[in-house]
């Protein structure tokens, strides 16, 4: 028998409703109708208008008998339709599964059908590639063709045979009611990732998580009301770290790049008074990048959030100099995005230039979203001692943790061994409570904010005829953070140029994931024939290693 505090005090429609950040939308739009919602090619749209799109695709998706655990994937670049998805095909009550446009068309066939996709919405941009991917899949989903005012010329008289996005909204009505979710578990939208078998794991995330992750953005940056957000981060990364929803919570402005381009991201910050964006170091790079002749004056500090590798101690200097604050976070597809952020102390301004980029390097402490975060040995699961030295794998486990792999009970249980979500990245901890990552179990490559798998890098080199052995590594970039290089080993008597083996990995995968180098060498190994990759991570760094009989190299 419970106490007096389970008594009559039961959950009902009155004081439980599932948390979902679909809501937002609706709150932005009574309470700031008229203010602006979204800036793209020079037009601007305001909430209430913004809020009637959402809901009319909603409307439409759900007269084509889509709803509730139906997947709808987008195979779009950043773009007012790509926003609208976020909220739109949730209110259906379906499951958004945001692609990555810069993947190859078996692995978008793969995905459409590991998702039972019940529908596409593509950018014309990307029809032809969507073909593509159709022809080596079995699903046959509603394709809807969405006409992007920036959309490149070559690509206008594109089709796939589909409907137009603007005559699928048609088909809505902005005053039906929208479907909010059953339960604060159901999924909200998929996500895959690189993996490191070949083939991407969908990360499946719920309606609670998405909500509080969006939350946990603005304490962890301390983004203020009425943010104006550039869009320099792909919305299909994670959902956009989830920032469709955060900005959309605080009746934001999202000022939408479709590509990222040096002066136009400076041009669109000075002119609309942007105070946030998102990115890869790359970003910072092509930021940088414009002369500062060429720049235009900036009556404010935008914040910088960053993930991926950490920002050079010179890149952190100039982007002081150019009039951005950073923040440093680091997360995975499977926590929504970032839930570890290096939470900035106003004692380290006083540091020396080398100490603060030290400080910076860090990924830092858990968001406030995040219930519990450390470090500790993946077997026993015992916290490793907080001195900056002794690996460990990073842990979480929280409420922004994904519900598992879709239709992969055999990895989605091991991810959550022991009660805790394994990362698979190696770390360590400070005596402060500040992680920082040393190494990636997975062997994944970030470039550009972008995911490679080291595995099916080393297989599409495999299928060379003139491939013995490869092996790939994580090369330090200053301009995209890391970049693939390859070590190989020839067949006797085999040749083959570097430009030559670079092509052929680019004819079977993603061109962004082939190797920038290739070295020709005999790949070191352990007695029992295990490729020794620190090795050749230390190569990559530029590091002397030793060679057997102890010569330097």
């Amino acid at each position: 028998m419970g106490g007096i505090y389970d008594q009559g005090l039961k959950r009902r429609p009155a004081n439980f409703v599932p948390l979902t950040p679909l809501p937002f939308l609706e709150r932005a739009a009574q309470v700031f109708p008229d203010h602006p919602a979204v800036v793209h090619a020079n037009e601007a749209t305001n909430w209430r208008a913004l809020r009637d799109r959402c809901v009319r695709l909603a409307s439409a998706l759900a007269g084509r008998g889509i709803g509730r655990g139906d997947s709808v994937a987008a195979l779009l670049p950043n773009g007012p339709a790509m926003l609208e998805c976020h909220f739109g095909v949730p209110m259906a009550g379906a499951v958004l599964n945001a692609i990555n446009t810069r993947l190859d068309a078996g692995t978008i066939g793969y995905i459409l059908d590991h998702g039972e996709a019940r529908a596409v919405i593509a950018d014309r941009e990307f029809l032809p590639l969507l073909r593509d991917a159709l022809g080596r899949c079995e699903t046959r989903p509603l394709i809807v063709e969405v006409d992007d005012p920036l959309c490149p010329d070559a690509a206008r008289g594109e089709t796939a045979g589909g409907v137009a996005y603007t005559a699928l909204l048609a088909e809505g009505d902005p005053a039906s009611p929208w479907r909010m979710p059953e339960d604060e578990w159901d999924a909200i939208s998929l996500n895959y990732t690189s993996g490191t078998t070949g083939r991407p794991k969908g990360v499946v995330y719920h309606h609670r998580g998405a909500h509080l992750l969006a939350l946990g953005n603005i304490t962890a940056a301390g983004i203020g009301p009425h943010p104006v957000y550039l869009w320099t981060l792909p919305m299909f990364h994670c959902n956009g770290w989830c920032f469709p929803w955060t900005v959309t919570a605080l009746a934001g402005t999202h000022v939408i790049l479709r590509s990222v381009r040096g002066p136009e991201m400076w041009r669109l910050i000075a002119e609309h008074g942007v105070t946030h964006l998102c990115g890869a170091p790359i970003v910072m790079a092509t930021l940088l990048a414009v002369p500062p002749a060429e720049r235009p004056a900036l009556a404010h500090r935008p914040l910088f959030i960053t993930a991926a590798a950490p920002p050079p101690e010179s890149v952190l200097a100039q982007m002081a100099e150019a009039g951005f604050e950073v923040c440093h976070v680091y997360g995975l597809t499977e926590v929504y995005g970032p839930a570890v952020v290096n939470t900035w102390k106003r004692a380290w301004d006083a540091l020396a230039p080398a100490e603060r980029a030290a400080k910076m390097a860090r990924q830092g402490v858990r968001y406030l979203a995040l219930e519990e975060l450390t470090v500790a040995d993946p077997a026993t699961l015992a916290p490793v001692p907080a001195d900056g030295e002794t690996l460990g794998e990073v842990l979480m486990r929280g409420n922004v943790v994904m519900k598992g792999y879709l239709k992969d009970p055999a990895a989605t249980e091991a991810a959550f061994a022991g009660g805790w979500f394994h990362t698979g990245d190696l770390a360590v901890l400070h005596p402060d409570g500040y992680i920082q990552l040393k190494d990636r179990a997975k062997d994944i490559i970030i470039s550009g904010g972008e995911n490679i798998s080291s595995i099916e890098v080393e297989d599409a080199l495999y299928a060379h005829p003139a491939v013995a052995a490869a092996a790939v590594v994580a090369k330090p970039d200053e301009r995209w953070g890391e970049t693939p290089l390859a070590f190989v080993e020839l067949k006797a008597g085999a040749q083959v140029t570097e430009e030559e083996l670079i092509a052929f990995v680019r004819g079977r995968i993603a061109h962004f994931k082939a190797p920038r180098e290739v070295v020709f060498t005999t790949i070191p190994r352990t007695s029992t024939g295990k490729v020794q990759k620190h090795v050749l991570r230390r190569l990559a760094r530029g590091e002397a290693v030793e060679e057997p009989g102890g010569a330097s190299a």
